[in-house]
Order: structure tokens, then C-alpha cells, then sequence
């Protein structure tokens, strides 16, 4: 993505040996893959004078590129690398900091994948740590943040608020990778909670988050904070935009949308692009964007792959209705029972709630168009959010909820 001259690769050789891993965010996907693998060797060498660090440091690597891509073999070798970083531990400390890369892994593989194992292993990993660490109140925080989602009790919701207060008071002022993610965490949280309860207060808070985290990610730095702290921002807007009946609000939240979206390419970061096209789905982005999403996210079972899935086909069964096109409704019908009947070897079950929820979106469009009456839509969109809240994904739920209502 970026050529560098002489001096540029000398400073980049020098970030390469930074306890700070925000430069991380100015390579594209490919070449972080390449860092991860180098510094995997390097750690891996006997004559590596600190090991610890370095299998650290290959760890949050490759759990970084987990992240932006979803392939699964790359948070294998982060959990391998995490271990033998334990291995190298020559502190309590050192063997702390191991048990959080642990747990930070572990709660990734739930954003990416959900499933409430994982939660319960971060869990069980965190408790492994015997000494003060503020990266492990971190994740504790983040961990908790995610079961009161899960809940959705004011009193889980409240405490994992302070959690994160916590957290970001221990890492101090100076800005870090670290602290941004707990301030996005927190701007997540009030914002879900802020919007369901109308709640003033936990909106204000989670917009003065956004607003330091857009202000302190410049472009040319950060681009993907950036870009995450835009999205929120645009999923707020047209949330409150929704709710008030607010067509400016709305449109604003259109605007980050775009901005979010004009941050990166999608190969620098294929699901932080994916997931800036799923969350504009109600702006009816066109099928050619979303085919592309779903074709980045395919695979591994993911929830943004799932959510990808579900939107495609709920914008092309909206454009068939729209064209009262009857023939390429039942053709959409004919491709979701084909994967159903015999799924992909890589489909897992939110894909099959994906699926599903597809299912209704072409039964409901037939029936406007026809008058005929679906059979079994109810069903369908029960299954689908009973599976993907098995599976902690919300989300997902949510939608054929919506569908369902």
C-alpha cells in the first residue's frame, strides 16, 4: 500500500522494534502477515536474546491479523506463539502478560465466531493471574462488557462501565493501542445501551469517546481506529436518527459511513471494510458491494460473514420486489434451499441462520408481490435467532427478530 524511501524505511525499522504496535495499522493484511512470520522466526531462533518478548510480540501480530481477516490458522499461531511465550517467562509478571495474550485471543476468536466457550476460557485464563496487571483488568473488562451484553441487565451493564473506567484510569494519559481499544469498548457499550434506553447520559459519554478517539487517530497514523470510531459514530447518528424521525441525523450518519468507509481499501483490512458495509445496510448499498463483503468474509463460520450473507440476500429479495420480479425471487429460493441441502464444508451454524433469515426475506417479498402466503417464515426466523443466541451473536438475532416483529 505505501512505498518507502530510505529514511521511511529506516523509521520503519525502528517501529518494527516499538513496544507500540500502532504502526501496525499503516501495512495492509498481506504484509502484516509477513511480520508476524518473520518476528515467529526470529523469537523461534536460540540465539534470540529476549525470547518472551518476542514471542509476545508474534502473538499480538498474528492475533492482529486474525483479526482483520478471520482466517482461523492465524490465531493458531498466535495461541502457539502466547504459549511459548509462557514457556520463556522467567517472571510473575512475564507469566501474566502470557495469560493475557491467552485471553485476548480468546475473546477475539467470540467476536469473530461467538460461541460462549470462548468467553468461558478468557475467563477461566484471567483467573490464572496472580499479580497486579493492568492489561489483565483490561480484558477482565472487556470480557465482562461482553456477558452484559449478553445479559442485557442494567446492573451487568453498570459494572462493566466502571470496569472499563477502571481499566483506562490504570493505563494513564498517554495515548496506546491498548487504551484505544478500551475507549472504543466503552463507546460501544453506552451507545447499545445508550440508544435501547434513550439514555442521554450514556450517550453523551459514549460521543465525547468517539469524539477523542476520531480526534487522536489521524489518518495517516491510525487509519483504522479512525475508521472504527467513524462507524460507531454513523451507527449512532442513524440510530438516534431512526428514533427522533430525523432525516439531517440520518443523513449524517450516512456522511461517516462514507468517511469510515474512505479510510482504507478493503484488502488492507477485509472485515473492518466488511463491517462498515454491514452496518450501512439500511442506506441500501448496491448487491455488487455487498457480493464482494460476503465474498471477503466467507468461511470460518464468521458472524461478519454470516451478517454479510444475510444482507445480500435481503437486498437482492428487496430489488426482485421492487421490480416486481417474481422469477428471480424463486431463483434466490432455489439457491438458499441448494446451501441448505448441502452446505459448504467451511458453513458452520450461523451461516445456516444466515440462510434462514435469507429464506424469510424471499417468503415475505413473494408474499407482497403475490398475496400467496409464506409456510413456516415464523419458524424459520425463530430457529435462526434461537441458534445465533446460542451462540452469543446478538446481532444476528436481532435481525430476524426485526424480520420476525
Amino acid at each position: 500500500m505505501f512505498e518507502f524511501g530510505k529514511d521511511l524505511r529506516r523509521l520503519f525499522a525502528q517501529a518494527r522494534e516499538s513496544d507500540d504496535l500502532g504502526w501496525v495499522e499503516l501495512i495492509g493484511a498481506e504484509l502484516l502477515k509477513g511480520e508476524a512470520a518473520r518476528q515467529s522466526t526470529d523469537a523461534g531462533r536460540v540465539s534470540c536474546p529476549r525470547p518472551f518478548p518476542a514471542w509476545m510480540r508474534a502473538s499480538a501480530l498474528w492475533r492482529e491479523h486474525g483479526r482483520r481477516t478471520g482466517v482461523g490458522s492465524s490465531l493458531e499461531r498466535a495461541a502457539n506463539a502466547a504459549a511459548d511465550a509462557a514457556k520463556a517467562a522467567r517472571t510473575s509478571v512475564d507469566h501474566a502478560h502470557a495469560a493475557v495474550e491467552r485471553a485476548e485471543i480468546a475473546l477475539l476468536r467470540f467476536d469473530l465466531c461467538g460461541g460462549l466457550e470462548h468467553l468461558a476460557e478468557a475467563e477461566a485464563v484471567l483467573a490464572e493471574v496472580q499479580v497486579p496487571c493492568c492489561t489483565a483488568a483490561g480484558a477482565h473488562a472487556r470480557l465482562r462488557a461482553r456477558q452484559a451484553r449478553l445479559t442485557d441487565r442494567e446492573s451487568a451493564l453498570m459494572d462493566a462501565t466502571a470496569l472499563l473506567d477502571a481499566a483506562l484510569h490504570d493505563l494513564g494519559e498517554t495515548p496506546s493501542p491498548a487504551r484505544d481499544e478500551l475507549r472504543m469498548e466503552r463507546a460501544m457499550l453506552a451507545l447499545e445501551a445508550g440508544v435501547r434506553r434513550r439514555d442521554a447520559r450514556l450517550l453523551d459519554q459514549a460521543g465525547r469517546d468517539l469524539q477523542t478517539l476520531v480526534a487522536g487517530a489521524a489518518p495517516e497514523e491510525r487509519p483504522l481506529t479512525r475508521a472504527r470510531a467513524l462507524a460507531l459514530c454513523g451507527s449512532g447518528l442513524r440510530a438516534l436518527g431512526a428514533l427522533a424521525a430525523d432525516a439531517t441525523a440520518m443523513e449524517q450518519g450516512a456522511a461517516m459511513f462514507d468517511a469510515a468507509a474512505d479510510q482504507f481499501t478493503p484488502d488492507h483490512s477485509p472485515l473492518d471494510w466488511v463491517a462498515v458495509q454491514v452496518l450501512r445496510i439500511d442506506e441500501q448499498p448496491p448487491v455488487a458491494v455487498l457480493s464482494q463483503a460476503q465474498a471477503l468474509s466467507a468461511g470460518g463460520g464468521l458472524v461478519l460473514g454470516a451478517l454479510a450473507r444475510e444482507c445480500r440476500f435481503a437486498r437482492e429479495a428487496a430489488l426482485a420486489e421492487a421490480n416486481g420480479d417474481v422469477q428471480r425471487l424463486d431463483a434466490l429460493d432455489a439457491a438458499l434451499r441448494k446451501r441448505l441441502a448441502k452446505p459448504a464444508p467451511s458453513d458452520g451454524p450461523l451461516d445456516w441462520a444466515a440462510d434462514q433469515i435469507g429464506l424469510a426475506h424471499v417468503a415475505l417479498a413473494r408474499e407482497r408481490l403475490t398475496g400467496s402466503k409464506p409456510a413456516a417464515v415464523g419458524m424459520m426466523l425463530v430457529e435462526a435467532a434461537a441458534t445465533a443466541r446460542e451462540l452469543g451473536v446478538g446481532v444476528l438475532a436481532a435481525r430476524a427478530d426485526r424480520l420476525g416483529g
